[in-house]
């Protein structure tokens, strides 16, 4: 394994340890009584100021990365940005319902779903390798969920939020690693935050709504309270609490670190080192959040972790 492999993987693996985090540090925004809203617009604001400061100090101190994008690559990165904007929005909405542990599991069904994309893209099936893979990450996802072990069932609607982040989390490591590679990290980045910011603002317009919405909403739209005049109070102390950390730990370090690490390491071994971010969450939420993690869940993990490399291997890049 060469040098930049090593340090493409090292930069992947920092980036899924700190969305590993995220969820956890959403869910004690949320116990704090902050909604989804509040939540995805302080994280947004404070990521694009973020990126746009990271992306004018890189542009001083290396000339050359100053270069101009094409209209066309702009208009892709921010159309493929719209990946993350519904990622992070499904994602949050899902961890109302269900814990951190369930909802991750839920999100990493994009190794399955990359299957069925190359599949589609590709006009082929799949391998028998990955195939079987795909049998036993649904096994797996059976166990870590512990969907029949339950006293109480899993609510659908976060099951169905986690699923759709999975789905637009497959994208997104696709656009990482295919989508103007040769734009710097950093404007990369920040394009592609720009797209996402699309679907972030439109979710938060739905929430501001009139007395006479709010009643149909409350199933689709969880969290917050209602005043008198029927809309749904938002609270900007959110910019100065947990905000900036969302923000670092959702779009400013993550994105940087996979556009950096992706491209060096190929999305074979970039997969299996990005699923870091499943035994972190886990771990996180059952230390931090003293969520119940059952032996039956960890298995399943192994299950998924185990099929992610037995999949991926002969693929890797050395």
């Amino acid at each position: 394994m060469g040098k930049e492999t090593v340090k493409g993987a090292v930069f992947v693996a920092l980036g899924a340890i700190f969305y590993g985090v995220l969820g956890n540090v959403i869910k004690l925004a949320y116990r704090g009584g902050y909604t989804t809203a509040e939540v995805l617009a302080a994280q947004y604001a404070w990521g694009l100021v973020g990126l746009w400061a990271a992306d004018r100090i890189v542009c001083r101190k290396q000339p050359g990365s100053s270069l101009p994008v094409s209209g066309r690559d702009r208009r892709r990165l921010m159309l493929a940005g719209l990946a993350i904007g519904v990622t992070s929005t499904s994602y949050y909405i899902s961890m109302r319902y269900v814990d951190v542990s369930v909802a991750i599991v839920l999100m990493m069904q994009s190794v399955w779903f990359g299957i069925v994309l190359e599949s589609m893209l590709q006009r082929r099936l799949p391998s028998g390798r990955k195939a079987w893979a795909t049998v036993v990450i649904l096994i797996g996802t059976v166990l870590a969920t512990n969907m029949f072990g339950r006293q109480v069932a899993l609510d659908i609607r976060g099951v169905l939020w986690g699923l759709l982040s999975g789905a637009t989390f497959t994208f997104m490591m696709y656009a990482s690693n295919r989508i103007a590679t040769h734009v710097p990290p950093y404007r990369k980045s920040l394009l592609m935050l720009l797209g996402g910011s699309l679907v972030v603002a439109a979710f938060i317009g739905l929430t501001q709504v009139g007395p006479h919405h709010v009643e149909a909403l409350r199933g689709l739209v969880p969290g917050g309270h209602v005043p008198v005049d029927g809309s749904l109070a938002f609270r900007p102390s959110i910019f100065l609490t947990y905000g900036p950390v969302i923000a670092l730990f959702g779009t400013i370090l993550p994105p940087i670190l996979f556009n950096i690490g992706f491209p060096k390491v190929g999305l074979g071994l970039g997969s299996i080192v990005s699923s870091l971010e499943l035994p972190v969450s886990v771990t996180v939420a059952y230390l931090v959040l003293h969520e119940q993690v059952l032996a039956v869940q960890w298995a399943g993990i192994f299950l998924i972790l185990a099929a992610i490399a037995v999949m991926n291997r002969g693929g890797m890049r050395a």
